[in-house]
């Protein structure tokens, strides 16, 4: 890969990048050419192609935007402007351009902008969930709802966005939920039989009832997860989990307008499932320039 599409990954495994781009351009191809732009644009042709945000936003992806041109047109590729991932996105300003052979880039230009355009709608939604509660100390943390195959992208432009990760897998952390309870026979059993089996792993466990929280607290819970709450119900429990120093996290259906009156409730964090599986794509598109 291009040093500047290294840069601009910022720690994205590359590998892990390159096989996603080969196999979304093999795709597109679909064993075959890019007809069209084969057929209209002479081999020689170049031009630089500006990747410009048609409204305001914040953007990410631009790494991985990068490393399909990096795909498709190989060394035959100058970087003449790479933005960064977090920045903000002036409608009319370029946030990336590169200059190579227009057949080319005309055939990388939708796979390149269907990743930066999702990942920046992520990161966009991100920005608006972080400045509403802005002020409050909580923050606007992720989950699994991630589209298969696109979690460490989605998750970077989450924080890209200025919120903060959840686990990346399974593996990572324990997440005791309802149907844990369910098949554990209750609350308590199910945190203490995931202590026993994993105990360096650090467990969360949902809560839906004050009496569940004072259960799992007294159990030695890390930090727990206070699901489809009342306002009232959240002041009580984040009280009680403040007072044996346990973080609190609330999810269930949140939306952005109560977003604040939900973190001034005090919780640490407000879990969005809707940050990855329901974002807009901000708007992008490549305008060409000739090189006469």
């Amino acid at each position: 890969m291009n040093p500047r599409t290294l840069d601009a990954l910022d720690g994205i495994d590359p590998g892990y990048v390159e096989d996603l781009v080969r196999r979304a351009v093999a795709e597109d191809l679909a064993g075959g050419v890019d007809v069209t732009s084969t057929a209209t644009v002479p081999a020689e042709l170049r031009g630089i192609a500006a990747f410009v945000p048609r409204q305001a936003g914040v953007v990410a992806g631009l790494g991985v935007a990068l490393a399909v041109l990096d795909v498709v047109l190989g060394t035959d590729l100058d970087v003449r402007l790479v933005g960064h991932d977090g920045q903000d996105a002036v409608s009319g300003q370029a946030v990336l351009e590169v200059e190579g052979p227009v057949r080319l880039l005309l055939t990388a230009e939708r796979t390149a902008l269907n990743l930066l355009c999702h990942l920046s709608g992520i990161a966009t939604l991100t920005r608006a969930w972080v400045d509403e509660v802005d002020g409050t100390g909580a923050r606007i943390r992720d989950t699994r709802k991630t589209t298969p195959g696109l979690r460490v992208l989605e998750k970077a432009a989450v924080r890209a966005g200025g919120g903060v990760n959840h686990r990346m897998s399974l593996s990572d952390a324990a997440l005791v939920k309802d149907n844990h309870v369910v098949a554990a026979g209750g609350v308590r059993q199910a945190f203490e039989a995931v202590r026993r089996e994993f105990p360096g792993v650090p467990v969360e466990v949902e809560c839906d009832t004050p009496q569940q929280v004072r259960e799992v607290l007294d159990a030695g819970a890390d930090l727990v997860l206070l699901d489809n709450m009342s306002l009232a119900q959240l002041r009580e429990c984040v009280a009680l989990c403040r007072e044996r120093g346990v973080l609190t996290e609330a999810s269930g259906g949140l939306s952005i307008n109560v977003a604040r009156a939900v973190a001034e409730t005090g919780v640490d964090f407000l879990a969005v499932g809707a940050l990855t599986h329901s974002a807009p794509v901000l708007d992008l598109g490549v305008d060409l320039r000739l090189e006469l």
